[in-house]
């Protein structure tokens, strides 16, 4: 592979890690914060949609290059800056202009290959539900660990405890609140059933007909 070949490569396997991770966090959110289903069709339309936009702004990154390099042709002083370019810049931003449209074009065709997005969605999902195995297993071995066998218990404990004040004790006081509010209504409905007067037995109603 040449110079050019290799920078193109290079620019769609972080282009395409970026679209990745997008997916993985519209998956993290859809699946656990919404509480919905996985449907790798839905999350192939999110590769797709991440890929193009990628896909275009290579393509103005391109169209930057080609207008310096437009400029710089036949100016022969020194530069003024890092980004003042000059005719001998000229063959540099040629080929860096190369290299973007290279990737742009890259990646819209990864984006119209649905093999492409399904793997993408696939190492996506895997890479979610990594995270997520992660902090399961790093949340059971602090929860689980006795403060003798935690090394930053004493700084952490501060932390712990408005954790517990702001999270835990609201979640018990709140589900305290609802157990009292259920209580109540039973007991109100309780009392009302017991102030209805007593229903009159059928045979005691047909007795008071007959005579």
């Amino acid at each position: 592979m040449g110079r050019t070949a290799d920078a193109i490569a290079e620019g769609v396997a972080i282009a395409t890690a970026a679209a990745r991770l997008a997916v993985k966090n519209h998956i993290l959110v859809g699946t656990i914060a919404q509480g919905g289903a996985f449907d790798i069709e839905r999350y192939q339309a999110d590769a797709r949609d991440a890929l193009l936009a990628m896909a275009r702004e290579s393509e103005q990154v391109g169209d930057h290059l080609v207008e310096l390099r437009r400029k710089a042709r036949g100016r022969h002083s020194d530069p003024s800056g890092t980004h003042d370019y000059r005719d001998r810049d000229v063959r540099n931003l040629r080929r860096r202009a190369k290299q973007s449209y290279g990737v742009a074009q890259r990646l819209r065709e990864t984006a119209e290959n649905p093999d492409e997005l399904r793997s993408l969605v696939e190492t996506a999902r895997e890479a979610a539900w990594a995270d997520v195995r992660g902090n399961l297993d790093r949340r059971l071995r602090v929860e689980g660990m006795r403060p003798d066998q935690d090394p930053d218990y004493e700084s952490m404990r501060e932390a712990r405890m408005q954790a517990l004040k702001l999270v835990d004790l609201q979640a018990l006081s709140s589900e305290q609140r609802s157990r009292r509010k259920r209580a109540e209504k039973a007991e109100k409905a309780t009392a009302k059933e017991g102030e209805k007067p007593p229903k009159t037995p059928r045979s005691e109603k047909r007795d008071r007909v007959g005579r």
